[in-house]
């Protein structure tokens, strides 16, 4: 196990996080298989594991990640002459409930963006972030991996950055995919505060876009805090954190437009099936507005 995720890291180049969801699945093979060797197991072990862990209740979702990992161990095992059949290849997980995302309002996007009205530097850092979030739909890894300015020297060369001469942004998504989605006008003038004091901030590295008090490239965890922070001082009740934010731009922006695969590519969307269930947020909203306002949808 120790190898494949070894392998993961220097060949498949996984981020830290993906590999420690990987261990944690790995930890869990290795707990079924107990004292017994791992080319032992059968698909007759593994299909008992998923159903003990659907009736403890774990989702669809996360069984399927589960077997993904243990899918690809095996078959990685299979190549280095560990065993002969992959136990999981015969094994589906259970299948996912469809929940639609959760999306703010306009009023409540807009809210929210205000709810950083502070005019020192960690005000002027967190209402840019915001506003890039709600304005580009980026992911919350596409957003701390930004840096402010391209740069390839020196052995270093960023993933992602903006340019606001142009009102782009610039990320590399899922699977290597890089993409360049709009900034609006709100977003591009809160960036350009946030920089105008950003060098104060800058310690060691001075790439990040977005830094933490002590000069260092601001953590996911961080960036999670401070939108909810932000959320409950904007009053807003729903638990919001930045997919959310990613989310209320797809479907603020396919309201508006009806372009599905403009929306498909502003997201990095690899398929326009990803992007379709934003299509049913649309139909459901639309059916509260024909609900509340059509003489034949009132109920006596």
């Amino acid at each position: 196990m120790d190898a494949y995720l070894t392998m993961l890291a220097n060949e498949r180049r996984y981020s830290p996080h993906t590999l420690r969801g990987y261990r944690h699945a790995l930890d869990e093979l290795a707990a079924l298989a107990g004292a017994r060797a791992l080319a032992s197991l059968t698909v007759v072990d593994i299909r008992g594991a998923v159903s003990r862990t659907h009736s403890q209740g774990l989702g669809g979702r996360s069984i399927a990640h589960l077997l993904s990992v243990w899918r690809g161990f095996f078959r990685w095992f299979a190549l280095e002459g560990g065993l002969d059949a992959n136990p999981v290849d015969a094994v589906r997980a259970p299948k996912r409930a469809k929940t639609l995302p959760k999306a703010l309002s306009a009023d409540d996007a807009t809210a929210l963006m205000e709810a950083a009205t502070g005019q020192d530097d960690t005000a002027l850092r967190d209402r840019a972030m915001l506003e890039l979030f709600y304005s580009s739909g980026l992911r919350l890894a596409e957003l701390v991996g930004l840096d402010a300015h391209y740069t390839d020297a020196a052995g270093y060369r960023s993933e992602g950055w903006i340019d606001l001469d142009s009102a782009d942004v610039t990320v590399t998504g899922k699977g290597g995919r890089r993409r360049a989605v709009p900034i609006g006008s709100k977003a591009v003038a809160a960036l350009r505060a946030w920089l105008a004091v950003r060098p104060a901030w800058v310690r060691a590295d001075p790439h990040p876009l977005f830094l933490s008090v002590r000069g260092a490239r601001m953590s996911p965890s961080v960036v999670r805090l401070t939108v909810k922070r932000l959320a409950r001082e904007a009053g807003i009740p729903a638990n919001v954190h930045p997919h959310v934010l990613r989310h209320s731009f797809a479907t603020h922006v396919l309201q508006s437009s009806g372009d599905l695969r403009a929306v498909q590519e502003m997201l990095g969307h690899a398929s326009v099936a990803a992007t379709q269930v934003y299509t049913s947020l649309d139909f459901q909203y639309l059916s509260k507005i024909y609900d509340a306002a059509h003489p034949r949808a009132k109920k006596k």
